[in-house]
Parts: C-alpha cells; sequence; structure tokens
C-alpha cells in the first residue's frame, strides 16, 4: 500500500515562495509519477506538476516558469516562486503507477497553500 506524506505550505504573501515536498513509499512499479494537484476555492481539482520515474516533468501552463518539481527517488519537491493569491488552494500529492495493464492512484490528504494579495 503507498503512503503519502506530505510537508510544507502555509500563509504567504504575494511574490513569495513556499516548498511543498511528498514522501512517497510502498511504490511497487517502476513505472509510476508523483505530483502535484491542486484544488482552489469552487473550482475542480487540477495538475500542477508532476515527475515520472523515467525523469520527464510535466507542468500545467499556470505555473510554467514559477513552480519546478523535483524527485529523488519516490520524494518530490514542488519549488513555488512568485506566488500569486489565484495560487491559493488545497494542494494534493499524487501517486501514479502502472502494474500491468492497470493504473493505480493514490492521494495525499492534502496541504493548504495560502496566497494574501
Amino acid at each position: 500500500q503507498v503512503q503519502l506524506v506530505e510537508s510544507g505550505g502555509g500563509l504567504v504573501q504575494a511574490g513569495g515562495s513556499l516548498r511543498l515536498s511528498c514522501a512517497a513509499s510502498g511504490i511497487t512499479s517502476i513505472f509510476n509519477a508523483i505530483g502535484w494537484y491542486r484544488q482552489g476555492p469552487g473550482k475542480q481539482r487540477e495538475l500542477v506538476a508532476t515527475a515520472s520515474s523515467g525523469g520527464g516533468t510535466n507542468y500545467a501552463d499556470s505555473v510554467l516558469g514559477r513552480f519546478t518539481i523535483s524527485r529523488d527517488k519516490d520524494t518530490v519537491n514542488l519549488q513555488m516562486n512568485s506566488l500569486k493569491p489565484e495560487d491559493t488552494a488545497v494542494y494534493y500529492c499524487n501517486v501514479n503507477e502502472r502494474r500491468w495493464d492497470t493504473t493505480y492512484e493514490y492521494w495525499g490528504q492534502g496541504t493548504q497553500v495560502t496566497v494574501s494579495s
């Protein structure tokens, strides 16, 4: 069973920086991705950034150039710079792993990021 431990988040002024970390354990497939999604007030959950086991990364257009995801084994860090009030959301760590022809997804409990204007 995959378990996720999230850390980071908090309150910051616009233009500031925060760092989120997610440590995953129990991943068994070499085909996996770890990343962050977020859900703002009244919005649907959306992709922020992911890092695959193959070394690839993927970002939402809205965070390109401001956020950087890095991965060391099964821990990912999301460095968030130049934060904007619209980045305010609950951020969720996600693990997506593929075993044979089945994809499994796991979610963290979420951490609040609030950016004040």
